[in-house]
């Protein structure tokens, strides 16, 4: 039987600081250069501290025996080593008195090998054990002798190892069996420093622990921890070795900081150099250069169950020197990575990724108070609103609630209300060089380091593929350049494909396109602080600098006047957003060759200025404008456009004139209310994708042109129109026929009266007022489109909840609900409702119908939406004809 630490030892010792993991008491002259020398080797290799007298030849003073003493008192465990010849040992038998009394007074665990002997021998003083003892000890007094021999008899009495019983008396592995059992009742002092207050951490640990199966010893496993700068990472990785430490005997190398020590000479021989000495301890090799560390690395710990754990690793170089393949290890190791970019996991780990999340709020305040209070975990008195301002500015990063609770420790409220105002505008430094090393490791030269600070400064919270439009067209390679800020957790994708990023990533980038000109914002190539912005324009102080201006932030009941004189020498500008701002003057020195995205909101004319010259954009926002007419007599073709949205745009009465819009890919005029004409020009737009007329109540036809966008249009928003009900049979035809993707909405109200069949006397159930079904009709494609992934969902535009392209109305990213977009349910209650709630005994009949889409038709076959209305079939064969041929207006 194995032995364990009873209850009441392991309660008396728990709190007890040891000196060593464990004492050896053994007889020299019978083990010491045998069993026990291998042992203590084995020992030493697994990391246990442990004592063993390298002074036998000079047991003769009472120094000597006075140190013993101190060993067995400082250590935990004590190893009882029972050979033929123990037991003629007066200093052994010293020891085991001593050790027995030590288990009496301190809870000491003590563990007995029976090497060569047998038990029943060593309780009863009998065999050659009995022999050796009573032959050496004739002349011992007599109550020593008895209290010796009471000493062998419990020691013999504990559970221990017998080696002729246990690995049929192979030696080396029976070995391996105490080292295991041993490091098994020990704790964790694998010295890795964590956290000084480790909030949070165990929550976490359990997760991660979970996801790397140290339960299975078969295979190799590589496993990814992910995250941004200063979301406690290497904390993780730290508490992960201190915690498997023993279970690896040892085998343990945690390779701190690569990124760093990479920059060094020779920093990855170093790092090779230091991963064999952690596992091979006590031996020191020297590999000398790469190509052979990797060869020495998979030679010597190819059969070794070890865990390694690599920290901060930011390039691929670095894990393929360190940990290139799994065949490298032995079966049962773990090998953990720590990296804020995810392309370099998907090369190596097959089997999981461990996304660290923020802190949530009680955490983060906890974290929080211990480093601004030192002594409690909740605010003092008085502080109580200060430190939930500064918990929600370090939105649950550790690094941040750690650096700005100790630099508040010990300061007044007004010190505190101070650098809490001073955050907005200038962000820690310290937390913004943990932060900026990822952004350093961006491209220059494939401009990553533009798309990020565009995003950061302009796009948080807009639909990646509307931006990713935008900054292709600044010849950025945005596709490529944004699922890199993704890999390296510089920027996140909301479920409804929005753009997001932490607040103090966005202050980062922020921070750095002010760093340089703090004083003089007109020299940096990104304005938007509402007092920069106003500085510059006013004092038409702008510089060739300049590639980027919004005026968001602008109060939007105050409509700000500016000359256009002010961007003259801003000849770089590429995206310009003003919010509801005036601007007077020759609208020439608006015409930019670099203006990519003009984003105005208020546009306060009612046409478009013949000099404006707009014909290197690509995407028109003048949403809320006072225009009547798009262009008044446009002299030149916008080749660039891809984007038009005039949304409620109240006065708009003519679409423009698309002949002179040839690329247009998204055309958005939802909510012009006094719209009652399209362009018969918009069906030569071979790329148009998406048109929302959504709540155009004067519009009631469409030109015949339309039909020849049959084979492009993927979206069409034709509900709150008052298009006519023969018309809107056929527009279904259109939808039904045409669309690849899905339908999204189409007018209704009408089209239920008809489809009910009160002609017949049918009783058919009404759900028409229905407020779920209503509710659930009422989408937004202007705010919830997402090309081509066809993502839509409800939006609340009309209460200024969500802006167009899931951006809020200032500008910050929502926190979105986690939505299974390809649910069929959630597919068709995309759909309008009303028009696909439709019951059983009518999917046959709409199978025969062959010019039904078959995607459509799959989605209504799955429907299982509860109180269907009936449908006639006369009214569907009228809809579902084959040739769109709409009445002229």
């Amino acid at each position: 039987m194995l032995p364990t630490m009873t209850t009441h030892e392991a309660s008396s010792s728990s709190s007890k600081r040891w000196t060593y993991d464990v004492f050896l008491s053994f007889n020299g002259d019978d083990t010491r250069k045998s069993f026990t020398g291998h042992l203590y080797a084995r020992l030493k290799e697994a990391g246990v501290n442990t004592f063993i007298d390298d002074c036998y030849e000079l047991r003769r003073g009472e120094k000597i025996k006075e140190k013993l003493v101190q060993a067995i008192e400082g250590s935990k465990i004590s190893v009882i080593v029972f050979s033929r010849r123990y037991a003629a040992s007066s200093w052994c038998l010293e020891e085991l008195v001593e050790i027995l009394g030590c288990r009496k007074r301190s809870g000491q665990m003590v563990m007995p090998i029976f090497f060569d002997v047998d038990p029943t021998d060593v309780r009863n003083h009998t065999g050659s054990f009995g022999e050796a003892f009573y032959h050496k000890h004739q002349d011992i007094d007599k109550d020593k002798l008895q209290g010796w021999k009471g000493a062998l008899t419990e020691a013999a009495n504990l559970s221990g190892w017998d080696l002729r019983n246990t690995a049929n008396g192979h030696e080396a592995t029976f070995i391996q069996k105490v080292v295991e059992q041993i490091t098994r009742e020990l704790p964790s002092t694998y010295l890795l420093s964590i956290a000084q207050h480790p909030v949070g951490v165990n929550s976490r640990l359990h997760d991660l622990i979970s996801c790397l199966h140290f339960e299975a010893r078969d295979d190799v496993r590589i496993s990814g921890i992910l995250g941004m700068g200063g979301i406690g990472k290497t904390t993780l990785a730290k508490a992960i070795g201190n915690k498997f430490y023993r279970d690896f005997q040892g085998k343990v190398s945690f390779l701190e900081n690569v990124r760093e020590s990479t920059k060094q000479l020779n920093g990855l021989v170093g790092l090779q150099n230091q991963l064999l000495a952690d596992i091979l301890k006590p031996t020191k090799l020297d590999v000398g250069i790469v190509d052979r560390g990797k060869e020495v690395i998979k030679q010597r710990l190819q059969y070794m169950r070890v865990l390694i754990i690599i920290d901060d690793v930011d390039d691929e170089d670095q894990l393929n020197a360190l940990a290139g393949n799994c065949d490298w290890f032995g079966p049962g190791s773990r090998i953990i990575i720590t990296t804020r970019n995810v392309h370099l996991l998907k090369g190596v780990t097959k089997d999981s990724i461990y996304r660290v999340r923020p802190m949530h709020k009680v955490e983060s305040l906890q974290l929080f108070c211990w480093h601004a209070f030192r002594d409690s975990s909740y605010p003092k008195e008085g502080y109580l609103e200060l430190s939930e301002r500064a918990v929600s500015y370090c939105a649950g990063l550790p690094l941040a609630l750690k650096v700005i609770g100790s630099f508040l420790f010990g300061k007044d409220t007004h010190d505190w209300e101070a650098h809490l105002k001073k955050l907005k505008r200038i962000p820690d430094d310290q937390i913004v060089q943990k932060l900026r090393l990822c952004y350093d490791g961006l491209s220059e030269r494939h401009r990553e380091k533009d798309i990020f600070l565009d995003i950061a400064c302009f796009f948080i919270g807009m639909d990646k593929n509307y931006v990713t439009k935008i900054l292709d067209g600044c010849d950025f390679f945005a596709g490529i350049g944004i699922r890199v800020l993704l890999d390296r957790c510089l920027v996140t994708l909301s479920t409804l494909n929005k753009l997001t990023m932490h607040d103090l990533l966005q202050d980062m980038g922020r921070e750095i396109v002010c760093e340089k000109y703090r004083d003089e914002p007109e020299k940096r190539s990104r304005l938007w602080h509402p007092k920069d912005v106003e500085e510059v324009l006013t004092e038409t102080s702008a510089t060739e600098e300049i590639e980027g201006l919004s005026t968001l932030n602008f109060l939007k009941p105050e409509v700000r006047s500016f000359s256009t004189e002010a961007f003259i020498k801003m000849k770089r500008l590429r995206l310009l957003r003003l919010n509801h701002v005036s601007l007077t003057g020759d609208y020439k020195y608006l015409s930019k060759k670099k203006l990519i995205w003009l984003c105005w909101h208020g546009f306060p004319l009612v046409v478009i200025p013949r000099e404006f010259d707009l014909r290197s954009l690509v995407v028109i926002d003048l949403r809320y404008s006072k225009l009547t007419d798009f262009w008044g007599d446009p002299q030149y073709v916008l080749e660039k456009l891809k984007i038009l949205n005039l949304s409620h745009s109240h006065d708009l009465m003519h679409s423009p004139d698309f002949s002179r819009l040839p690329n247009l890919e998204q055309l958005i005029l939802k909510d012009c209310k006094s719209l009652c004409e399209v362009h018969q020009s918009i069906g030569t737009l071979q790329r148009l994708c998406l048109v929302n007329l959504k709540d155009c109540k004067m519009l009631k036809c469409l030109p015949r042109s339309f039909g020849r966008l049959k084979f492009t249009l993927e979206t069409l928003d034709l509900s709150g129109t008052n298009l006519e009900l023969n018309y809107l049979g056929k527009m279904i035809t259109l939808l039904f026929n045409c669309l690849e993707e899905e339908i999204k909405s189409v007018p209704y109200e009408e089209a239920l009266d008809f489809i009910r069949d009160d002609d017949t006397g049918d009783n058919v159930e009404d759900d028409s007022n229905d407020d779920d079904t209503n509710d659930s009709a009422d989408y937004d494609t202007e705010d919830s489109f997402d090309e081509g992934a066809a993502s839509y969902v409800p939006s609340d535009a009309d209460n200024g909840t969500v802006g167009d392209y899931g951006e809020d109305d200032d500008g910050g990213a929502r926190r979105d609900q986690v939505v299974d977009e390809d649910a069929p349910t959630n597919r068709l209650r995309r759909s309008d409702p009303s028009l696909f709630q439709l019951q059983s005994s009518f999917f046959e009949e709409i199978q025969q119908l062959q010019s039904v889409n078959w995607e459509l038709r799959r989605q209504l076959m799955l429907s299982q939406q509860p109180n269907p209305i009936g449908v006639k079939r006369n009214f569907w064969e009228r809809c579902m004809t084959n040739d769109f041929v709409p009445r002229d207006a």
